[in-house]
């Protein structure tokens, strides 16, 4: 076909079409029902070809569609956008009634290349894109992306020998409470140090680790390292401190999961009512079904639950009741405006009065300044974290300064705030 499109000058354009989180259909509901899906979408997708094109799937949950003699790109475009109205269609298979989006990456002959292959790994990289900006969408291939595939790569062997070779460690941001100043937590902070890449800033490889599932060891490292060293730190005289440890998606989605967190806190001998596990508000509602099962067995088993990001999702009230979270943490888009915009104000307000009614405690993170502080403290906010009080530091910075000092005089009291004696850090993006 495409020796055909040269001969004749002809444009073509290729997609690669991949199901978002299919996996969790498969999972959740067996693979007779994921089979039901795939065959209902690969029949939708032969009806919407043209009788010209070409469909066919990959493997897994990826399909290609060929699209021959397209007069420009736009078509492409256009293409795609049939292809993800088709998908998006609900579906009935057994008694479920489920609706699919998906991830299109669309490469373009002659433009992105000449032959099967590079056209197929450029659509590919577009695909890649396309999950990136957040999925069910489409991107083109540009060379751009071309660059950014080769530097990931990269980065993924890179981050494979990471944990191997000690590249990984923790840093630990003190969680302050407002009305006495004491540190009455820590969270733990996952940090890469690569011997040629440098610091590699944990929104650069986290994304990483999870689409290639490095997350589930890595994140098992860091669940075992941070509950130890509360450990040691209790041994040490800091018994009712609590850590806090980010968890994913994709660890929430392993079935061994529950197993692990049970297994460290024996292994460690950290009390699970000192542990607190964290997760962002759009990974909840991503599946809140299958994670409201997941947290009741979680709270079973005694650790906290904290709701991290809160305000830029979309969960639900109905929901949020029935979560039972212990803690929850205002996003810090809400903090770094709540002086200069009434509006965040008074969300704010109403995420404290809202978390005071379902009985959680609620923390502001990425506080800055003392004004910040104040006016968190003012409307009911009881912790806050933040440069304000401290960067992430390291575990033994963490216990010099700050578990040993936990004595009244320790701090300079004003308005019944506790603010740490000394110059206030520089306000800083964390």
């Amino acid at each position: 076909m495409l020796a055909e499109a040269g001969r004749h000058g002809e444009k073509a354009g290729l997609l690669i079409i991949a199901l978002d989180h299919f996996k969790v259909v498969n999972d959740s509901l067996g693979h007779s029902i994921g089979d039901m899906v795939l065959k209902s979408i690969a029949e939708r997708m032969k009806d919407t070809a043209r009788q010209q094109d070409i469909v066919s799937r990959l493997g897994g949950d990826e399909f290609v569609v060929v699209l021959r003699n397209i007069k420009d790109s736009s078509d492409a475009g256009m293409a795609a956008d049939r292809y993800k109205r088709v998908v998006a269609q609900e579906i009935c298979a057994g008694h479920h009634r489920l609706i699919n989006t998906s991830s299109i990456g669309i490469s373009v002959f002659p433009d992105n290349g000449f032959d099967a292959e590079t056209l197929i790994k450029n659509a590919d990289a577009a695909l890649y894109a396309a999950k990136e900006m957040g999925r069910n969408t489409w991107q083109f291939f540009t060379s751009d992306m071309n660059r950014k595939a080769l530097e990931r790569l990269t980065m993924e062997n890179a981050l494979r020998h990471a944990l191997a070779e000690d590249q990984l460690y923790l840093e630990y941001q003190p969680q302050v409470e407002i009305a006495t100043g004491r540190v009455v937590g820590a969270e733990a902070l996952l940090r890469w140090r690569h011997p040629e890449l440098g610091q590699v800033p944990p929104n650069t490889f986290i994304p990483i680790a999870e689409n290639t599932g490095e997350i589930v060891r890595i994140g098992e490292w860091v669940l075992k390292s941070a509950c130890a060293q509360a450990r040691e730190w209790q041994c040490e005289g800091a018994p009712s401190l609590i850590i806090s440890v980010n968890v994913s998606a994709v660890q929430f989605r392993h079935p061994l999961f529950l197993r692990t967190v049970d297994e460290v806190l024996k292994e460690t001998g950290l009390g699970p009512e000192h542990l607190e596990l964290e997760m962002t508000e759009s990974q909840l509602m991503e599946h809140p079904e299958m994670m409201m099962v997941l947290l009741r067995q979680l709270r079973e088993m005694g650790p906290g639950l904290a709701i991290d990001d809160f305000g830029i999702g979309y969960c639900g009230l109905s929901y949020l009741r029935q979560f039972q979270f212990s803690r929850l943490k205002i996003d810090q888009s809400f903090v770094r405006s709540v002086l200069v915009d009434p509006r965040d104000a008074a969300l704010t307000a109403a995420i404290v009065n809202m978390a005071r009614v379902l009985k959680m405690k609620v923390i502001a993170e990425c506080v800055e300044t003392a004004e910040q502080m104040k006016l968190l403290a003012s409307i009911g906010c009881q912790e806050i974290q933040g440069y304000y009080f401290s960067r992430p530091v390291s575990a033994a910075v963490f216990a010099e300064k700050f578990l040993q000092r936990q004595h009244p005089g320790a701090y300079a009291w004003t308005n019944g705030l506790a603010a740490e004696m000394g110059p206030t850090p520089p306000a800083q993006v964390q």
